[in-house]
């Protein structure tokens, strides 16, 4: 009963830091199942309430999205998501936890030194950072570092960046979790528990969460996001 009511936590946290980064969930609530259910399994059932918690962040958010980026992410990032999903039972979590560490940290040191503020994503660069979310998405479960890294370069306040965010994360999962039902799912029957738990937890968190987002400064947002995507970066280095 003791890791139920931990999963419960750490879900209430993980959707309120999602409300306000517009990532978080799979990154805080992935190592923690996968300690219980393993990580193939783990990153299949964090899915369930990221779906749900990530409808109703978009439901709350929906006036504010930016359909320009959602049209080049969005479209790349199913993509990818897809791909990562076919693959994720063959993958090597070891490499792709330390890749994805090295580019989360370096995202983060580039905000926090105004460096990514100077970016400005072509087409193509856009539908690259896209597609390669989706695909670590698809594969490890965590999207939405790299996918906050790459709108941070696009001219959107606070509020649209959460909510065009959102939208993507919701493609992702759109195409990942039916791969998911077919290559796990018997394990995620057994383990319906604890995803509810953790459904749960998100859903109270993002309603939380959400109150918060207003009430921060823009510039105060952004050094956010970078601190976490570091933080994030520091925690895939040590479990890797």
């Amino acid at each position: 009963m003791g890791f139920e009511m931990l999963a419960f936590v750490a879900a209430v946290a993980a959707g309120a830091i999602a409300s306000v980064a517009g990532f978080g969930i799979g990154s805080v609530l992935t190592p923690l199942l996968a300690l219980r259910l393993g990580m193939r399994v783990a990153v299949a059932a964090v899915s369930v309430p990221h779906l749900i918690a990530t409808a109703l962040r978009f439901w709350l958010l929906r006036r504010h999205l930016d359909r320009r980026v959602l049209l080049t992410f969005g479209i790349a990032s199913g993509a990818g998501g897809l791909a990562g999903a076919l693959f994720q039972p063959h993958a090597s979590n070891v490499v792709l936890t330390r890749l994805l560490a090295s580019l989360l940290l370096f995202a983060g040191l580039s905000e926090l030194f105004g460096l990514v503020r100077a970016i400005r994503l072509g087409r193509t660069g856009a539908w690259m950072t896209g597609a390669l979310s989706g695909l670590f998405g698809g594969l490890v479960g965590n999207q939405g570092g790299i996918r906050s890294a790459g709108l941070l370069a696009f001219d959107v306040d606070k509020t649209s960046f959460v909510a065009t965010a959102t939208a993507i994360a919701l493609i992702v999962d759109g195409v990942r979790m039916p791969v998911y039902a077919v290559t796990a799912g018997r394990d995620l029957a057994v383990a319906w528990p604890l995803i509810l738990i953790a459904t749960i937890g998100v859903v109270v968190g993002t309603l939380a969460g959400s109150r918060l987002l207003h009430r921060i400064p823009e510039r105060t947002f952004r050094r956010v996001v970078a601190v976490l995507l570091l933080a994030l970066a520091a925690w895939l280095l040590a479990r890797a």
